[in-house]
């Protein structure tokens, strides 16, 4: 495998494991849902990741593959109350959602109320544990100071998710390798870190990955995969 310095020798099957393929556009159609399903089996990622009206439908196209289905939760504010986020996710989870990216409470945590922004995380893990399935916490990191991102890192190592994500995609900005960094220095080997927002070349992908992220949220999956298979 062609490498550069610095750049691990993953190899293409390896990577696309680690890619959530995503379509979160509310102007999305069914006719695209079907398209990034398909493309999702085509190309071996490890999951899809689709705003929780569009469940029902990836698992139909989905059925007999083993790519999971990932529904966002409270995005792309986390604002909505706790009750909300657990209406939300209980459906996403009956329609058979088997991961679930839920936002953080950006607020609540800005505002001090670490104890509420926790237990909200806490409530949606344990629901999600319930049914067999994983938590992922949106941090929205391009909102937080780096003191916020730790805080928040701590907070969900506390609260038992799965994983800490970095961005929505809809904010002011999107992952940066600093911030990967930052959350894989603060969770440490205990939970893992998805890098979302913004990704979208082969080198992108690599350098979310040596920074720390072991999954890549992104929508350019396929285009990532093509240039990773020709650096094999």
């Amino acid at each position: 495998m062609k490498t550069k310095p610095g750049i691990p020798t993953i190899s293409a099957t390896d990577l696309a494991k680690m890619i959530d393929h995503t379509l979160l556009k509310p102007e999305a159609t069914e006719q695209q849902v079907y398209k990034l399903c398909n493309e999702a089996v085509e190309n071996g990622f490890g999951a899809v990741c689709v705003n929780p009206c569009w469940v029902k439908t990836c698992v139909r196209a989905l059925e007999g593959s083993n790519v999971k289905i990932a529904s966002v939760i409270g995005f792309p504010l986390g604002a909505t109350t706790t009750s909300a986020k657990r209406a939300e996710a209980a459906e996403a989870l009956k329609s058979g959602a088997k991961e679930l990216d839920m936002v953080l409470n950006i607020g609540q945590l800005k505002s001090g109320q670490l104890n509420a922004a926790m237990k909200d995380m806490q409530s949606l893990a344990r629901l999600a544990h319930k049914n067999n399935a994983l938590l992922k916490v949106i941090l929205e990191t391009c909102l937080l100071s780096d003191e916020e991102k730790v805080i928040a890192c701590k907070l969900a190592i506390q609260a038992g998710v799965d994983f800490v994500k970095t961005s929505t995609g809809f904010s002011t900005g999107g992952a940066t390798v600093e911030d990967v960094a930052l959350m894989r220095e603060t969770v440490g080997p205990k939970i893992g870190v998805k890098a979302s927002g913004g990704i979208r070349t082969y080198e992108d992908a690599i350098k979310m990955i040596n920074a720390g992220a072991n999954r890549i949220g992104c929508s350019a999956g396929v285009q990532i995969l093509k240039e990773a298979k020709a650096a094999e």
